[in-house]
Parts: C-alpha cells; structure tokens; sequence
C-alpha cells in the first residue's frame, strides 16, 4: 500500500543535510520579510484578502474575481475534492504530488490512477475520455518533468474539470531562458481548467502556507463556498502581496537560472556515478534518480548526513527511486562524493 500522507520533511532530522525538501533554503528578502514582519501588528482584525488578491491577479494578467487565496496549495486540492464531490470519474495522473490523490480519497471519491511510463511524458490520450475531474502536476513532482502547454491544454473539455499543480512553476526555464514557458496562469479561455500556484518553495514560506488557485470566477465562488472563514493570516497575505510585486517576479527569474546552473553542475556529478541514473529529464528544483537497492542506499546515506526523499511511496515508482533537491554545487559536490562511495555496497 502507498503511503500517500508521507512527505519528504518526515525525511529530515536533526544534523542531517536536507535534500529531501524541495524548499529553496535561503533567508528572506527585506522586501519580503519587512511587510511580513510589519503584519503583526495588525494581528486584532480579521484578515482581508482583497490587496493580495488584485495583487496576484496583476501579476498573472487575470480579474481579481479569478483568485482563491488558500492556506499553502495543498488546501486547494481538499476545497477542490469537497467542491467535486459529484465528479463521477476523478483521475490523477501519477507519478506525482499525492496530495490530490489523498484528499479525494477523504473526501469519498472513487479515485482512477494514470501511471505515464518513463520518461513520464504527459500522453492526454492515457486520460480515459470520461474522465470529468483531472489532476496533473507541471513541472511533475516527483519526477522534475515539465509538460508543454499543447499536451496540457489536449486534456480539457466541456464538463471537466482539469487541475494543474504549478507549485514549482517559477523554477522553470524555456530554451531561450523565458520565465515559466508552460504555465497556464494567464490562459483564462480554457473550459475548466483550475491552476494550482504555491509561494511556499521559492521563498521559504513552508511554515507560513500561502498559495492561491486560478480559475474562472464560476469556480472561484464554488471552491470559496467550501473554504472556512479567513483560511489565509495576514502575514501570509502580507507576504503574497510582496511575492506579486514585479520586484519579486525579477528575483524568481534569477533565481530560476541560479537554479538550472546548481541543477546542471548536479546533473555532471551525478553522470560520473555507476549504476546511478536520472530518470527524467529535470526541469525543476529536484532531480529523480534511479538505482538498485534506493531504498537501502536512503538509510546509508542517512547515516552518512544526507535526508533525500524515498520514491516509493509515490504512485508509479518503486523503491529503486530516489529524489534529491537541488542546492548549492558545495553541498552537491559533498552529496554526489558519498553517494559514489556507497552505491557500491548496494550493486546486485
């Protein structure tokens, strides 16, 4: 059985070097931290989303009307389970995020898995036609794959509900070096369709939770009715309006290409390691590898210092799979230095 509710900051303890949490680690900004901190004396009113909202609908060229502020994306996934609970067909294409798998299922939904083989390429036609509730993540956790906008836009329909999880939207890159090329954040003409934002992994607000969904404002008023009452805190709003400013979109797009560097000295290292493969082409803050005995290597090199993320409680993989978060090429170097030195103590 699957564990859907495990996630990788059950991975991490004391002493150990985190790879297992697809959070950028890095203090925050003064632009992002001073509002933040400022909120707090504001804490005796109840929170009003309005300024965060027009913010982020600024920011994605969207009406206010077509944005739910939620606490951390993660919440949008129950709102939406519990909005749908008539969906006759909900599908989750996997591997991915369980999260939406695991509030279907809370919520009493019978619940249809696409698995996409390797490399794990989005493939609409693997979607069955009846499928009336849809769940894809892009770029895919855990597998790092980022789906072009014409497969993603192949799976809407008339009467479906199509779900895109773009928490890690802005760690992407197009092949020119253009900002997030397959988000579908500012696309307000396709039937159905729900987009998932998070700002919780770029700007290490984990703790804080604030995410927002994108949709039409008919399903923007049918999630809010769903939703308990001032689900966002003021800081978290205070900081989704800072994360909307251009400001911070310039910062995101820095960081992104900081990020392919980190990700591409990763990738070099990882090649010179036997047995060691990576099994999809990553776009994204994480990488997932492919070797014998994963699940036996995680522990040694657990004891070694290093939390990384098991794959096998991911639909799809198994426990030959394991994800590592990009960071720094120090702390790379460090990483792929112990690997190659225990990999071998685990070859058939």
């Amino acid at each position: 059985m699957v564990e859907l509710g495990h996630h990788g900051d059950a991975e991490v303890g004391p002493g150990l070097i985190d790879l297992a949490v697809n959070v950028r680690q890095a203090p925050l900004p003064p632009w992002l931290l001073d509002p933040v901190a400022a909120s707090l004396a504001d804490l005796a009113s109840y929170p009003d989303p309005a300024p965060a909202r027009a913010a982020l609908a600024a920011r994605h060229g969207r009406d206010p009307s077509s944005i739910l502020l939620t606490a951390g994306a993660a919440q949008a996934f129950v709102l939406i389970a519990q909005a749908y609970r008539a969906a006759a067909l909900p599908v989750v294409v996997h591997p991915q995020f369980t999260e939406p798998e695991a509030a279907l299922l809370a919520a009493g939904h019978r619940v249809h898995r696409v698995c996409l083989p390797p490399p794990y390429a989005l493939d609409p036609s693997l979607v069955p036609a009846a499928a009336d509730l849809v769940f894809v993540g892009n770029p895919t956790n855990p597998t790092s794959v980022l789906h072009p906008v014409s497969a993603l836009s192949a799976l809407a329909r008339p009467g479906r509900i199509l779900v895109v999880d773009e928490a890690f939207a802005d760690t992407t890159l197009g092949p020119t070096g253009s900002a997030e090329p397959s988000s579908l954040s500012r696309l307000a003409d396709i039937p159905g369709l729900i987009v998932l934002r998070s700002l919780t992994k770029t700007w290490a607000l984990a703790g804080l939770r604030i995410g927002y969904a994108l949709a039409a404002p008919d399903v923007i008023r049918r999630l809010s009715e769903v939703q308990p009452l001032w689900p966002v805190s003021t800081p978290a709003l205070a900081a989704a309006v800072a994360c909307a400013s251009p400001e911070a979109v310039a910062a995101e797009h820095a960081i992104a290409h900081s990020l392919a560097a980190d990700r591409a000295h990763l990738l070099s290292r990882l090649a010179e390691i036997p047995s060691v493969s990576v099994a999809a082409a990553p776009e994204s803050s994480f990488v997932l590898l492919k070797m014998p005995n994963a699940d036996k290597i995680r522990l040694a090199l657990r004891d070694r210092g290093y939390a990384v993320r098991r794959g096998d409680t991911f639909p799809g993989l198994g426990p030959d799979f394991l994800r590592v978060a990009v960071r720094d090429r120090t702390t790379s170097d460090a990483f792929t230095e112990t690997l190659s030195a225990v990999v071998p103590d685990f070859l058939p």
